[in-house]
């Protein structure tokens, strides 16, 4: 009998196909799996990216450049994870939508705007850190806080303009052969679909996956030329290297599968390669690849900022401030009010 898959990818686009294969068994387990891994992830991702971004908000001094490039990124990942518990009633009920046309669409829209602005942060991160190590007589006059404000307003203005699409398409149907009201996207034609898988493979992955290894290459590169005076200097930027090739590494494990599979997908649509077998593989693939790249999101403020040096720093200086705060009304009392405090 024919089935309608509703396939979740990084950036909500859970299209609707329609096919003549035989449902799989695998997609039985993956259903009763699925929403409490994403309900986990959704829930240490809020509460992980929510103290990244108090941190930084409740800290006297003003965030530095790369500091505002972090905190852009911990609120894309907020904006995901908050998106993923609709996702996980929806898989639950069978994929059956129960929250309303609009949020249908403002919630993979916000999934769509994390899929392209979060790698675009780590792409302002890994350049920043680049002209400062590799241009450094150059870097004061380029590395400016109001520059990086600049630059994660054009990356969320660019984010949501990629996901008008997702606004203008995603749509709630009610399928009666299955009793389903899906929210899916209905494109106007399959070379839509595949125009925008294009799309995201090349935009959401293989050139700021480029240019971040770009400029990974050329941190290493001069690292490894500075002369011996500069050792103490060279032992900081080494460490804040290793930072920049976790996160590189951390992205590339998360979501390099899901992006191979995307591409299979499109050959798939195009005619290039088919079958049932090789249908419900992708399908499935897409799903689990999908949710390992969520789980990206949840790892974003251990590998960007939770390790860094500067933040274990800020977060005691924060802790420190609110606890002077707390304990200052009552000492205060006691040295001033107190019947028998000295003078």
């Amino acid at each position: 009998m024919d089935i309608i898959t509703n396939s979740i990818d990084m950036t909500g686009s859970n299209s609707t196909n329609t096919s003549h294969c035989p449902y799989a068994e695998e997609w039985y387990w993956l259903h009763t799996m699925q929403p409490a891994y994403i309900l986990a992830t959704s829930i240490l991702g809020i509460l992980d990216n929510v103290f990244v971004l108090l941190v930084f908000c409740l800290h006297k001094k003003a965030c530095t450049v790369a500091e505002i490039y972090l905190s852009n990124l911990a609120a894309a990942d907020l904006l995901l994870v908050s998106c993923l518990p609709f996702w996980a009633v929806n898989v639950a009920n069978g994929f059956d939508w129960a929250f309303g046309p609009l949020l249908c669409r403002l919630v993979n829209v916000g999934i769509k705007m994390n899929a392209y602005s979060s790698i675009y942060f780590l792409v302002l991160v890994s350049v920043d850190r680049y002209v400062a190590l590799v241009h450094t007589m150059s870097h004061g006059r380029m590395r400016r806080p109001s520059y990086a404000k600049l630059g994660c307003l054009l990356v969320w203005g660019f984010g949501l303009l990629l996901g008008t699409p997702t606004m203008l398409f995603r749509a709630v149907k009610w399928f009666p052969d299955i009793q389903v009201t899906a929210c899916f996207l209905d494109y106007p034609s399959p070379k839509m679909e595949v125009v925008f898988d294009v799309m995201l493979i090349v935009l959401g992955f293989a050139i700021p996956v480029s240019v971040i290894s770009y400029c990974t290459c050329q941190i290493i590169h001069a690292l490894n030329n500075q002369a011996m005076e500069r050792i103490k200097a060279e032992h900081t930027e080494r460490k804040a290297t290793l930072l920049v090739l976790a996160v590189l590494l951390t992205f590339l494990l998360c979501w390099v599968p899901f992006h191979l599979v995307t591409a299979l997908e499109v050959l798939q649509r195009a005619g290039v390669i088919s079958g049932c077998h090789l249908s419900n593989s992708l399908e499935i693939c897409k799903q689990v690849f999908t949710y390992l790249g969520f789980f990206n999101s949840m790892l974003n403020p251990v590998l960007y900022v939770i390790v860094g040096k500067n933040f274990r720093k800020k977060v005691k200086d924060v802790f420190k401030q609110l606890s002077m705060r707390k304990k200052w009304p009552p000492d205060h009392y006691d040295r001033n009010s107190h019947p028998h405090s000295k003078n």
